[in-house]
């Protein structure tokens, strides 16, 4: 079946081409209201859809965004970033073309040809965690990072809060009664984990909780099982020394923490409080008890970098980092610590 013209949208309506052109371009005209629906109702009857080509060219827009990533897809909090991308992208009559280098820079650097060739309106460089990147040679002016910050700044870009991030979920253990706080974190060394150690101390500090560095512990790669291990070093500290609550780096580590605890008969919350960061999909709220974490606003950094991407926000400012608040999620294990803690505490104060 052949695509309908104009030349036939214009017969059926028994008006000329120009006449269809103005109506359908929405250009301003003395044509009646009357024709106008007339033109509009003929075009429906045929089929008909204007070029997009056609379009792009008159305006010098191709109502397209490109939203490029290193390894994004494969990991399991793509879905909200994309999901807020491409929402705010269709709620501005845009689409948006993904492309997932899988960290390799020939890939990148022929992708990013290939969207400007493609005239998109817009590009978006995404990261698949909060990291310092280089800036591709070819990425153009006015590209929005998203999840990462370019090192010499010069972009806009949308990063978490998580100095802030990790100050609340310490807060949250010390607003329960907590004073023997550990932090279990990852050995990776991203910078999420200075930043959220930053934001543990912080909140030890004005709390007038000294630092304990023996509560401070790294558990290899950020996975259940390495945090097990360091986990069980911190349930082996003396009863004086050992931690009532742990802050985990991300939740796959308070996994780690859960089952050290019941392999030495520890119930959550009753003999120890655990928060973790993350809310990652399946894992945080199917804990027994549900997990207490601080969630990644992946959602909300997708949708702002889309916004700025297409001038529809106005806090996007060409050389500036915005850090996006990550909220408590609190569940069930969190609570006070135990009886005869509590009570060795009260009398230290008195």
């Amino acid at each position: 079946m052949s695509r309908a013209r104009i030349s036939d949208v214009a017969a059926a309506a028994g008006v000329s081409v120009t006449t269809v052109s103005l109506v359908l371009n929405d250009v301003e005209s003395r044509i009646s209201e009357t024709t106008r629906r007339r033109v509009r109702e003929a075009a429906d009857a045929v089929g008909y859809a204007p070029s997009s080509v056609a379009r792009s060219l008159r305006t010098r827009q191709t109502r397209t965004v490109g939203l490029i990533s290193d390894q994004i897809a494969t990991t399991p909090f793509a879905g909200r970033m994309l999901a807020g991308a491409q929402d705010a992208a269709r709620e501005n009559s845009h689409l948006v073309i993904f492309v997932d280098t899988g960290g390799d820079v020939d890939v990148e650097r022929d992708a990013i040809a290939a969207l400007r060739a493609q005239q998109v309106d817009a590009m978006i460089y995404a990261s698949m965690w909060h990291r310092v990147v280089a800036v591709p040679e070819s990425l153009p002016a006015g590209s929005v990072f998203l999840d990462c910050r370019p090192e010499h700044g010069g972009f806009p870009s949308v990063v978490p809060a998580d100095r802030e991030g990790g100050y609340a979920a310490t807060r949250v253990l010390i607003e329960a009664g907590h004073h023997r706080i550990a932090f279990l974190d990852t050995s990776d060394g991203p910078i999420a984990s200075f930043l959220r150690l930053e934001g543990y101390h912080q909140a030890l500090t004005d709390a007038g909780i000294p630092i304990d560095p023996a509560l401070h512990i790294r558990g290899g790669e950020s996975t259940a099982h390495g945090a097990r291990v360091a986990a069980e070093h911190l349930l082996d500290l003396p009863a004086d020394q050992r931690p009532t609550g742990v802050f985990s780096f991300n939740d796959r580590m308070a996994v780690g923490v859960y089952n050290a605890a019941h392999r030495r008969g520890l119930r959550i919350p009753d003999d120890l409080s655990v928060v973790g960061y993350d809310d990652q999909l399946l894992v945080a709220a199917e804990q027994d008890p549900p997990l207490t974490t601080v969630a990644l606003p992946h959602y909300e950094m997708g949708r702002w970098a889309m916004e700025v991407a297409l001038g529809v926000r106005a806090d996007g400012n060409s050389d500036a980092t915005h850090r996006m608040e990550c909220p408590v999620i609190r569940r069930e294990s969190v609570g006070p610590p135990p009886a005869h803690v509590a009570k060795q505490s009260r009398r230290r104060t008195t």
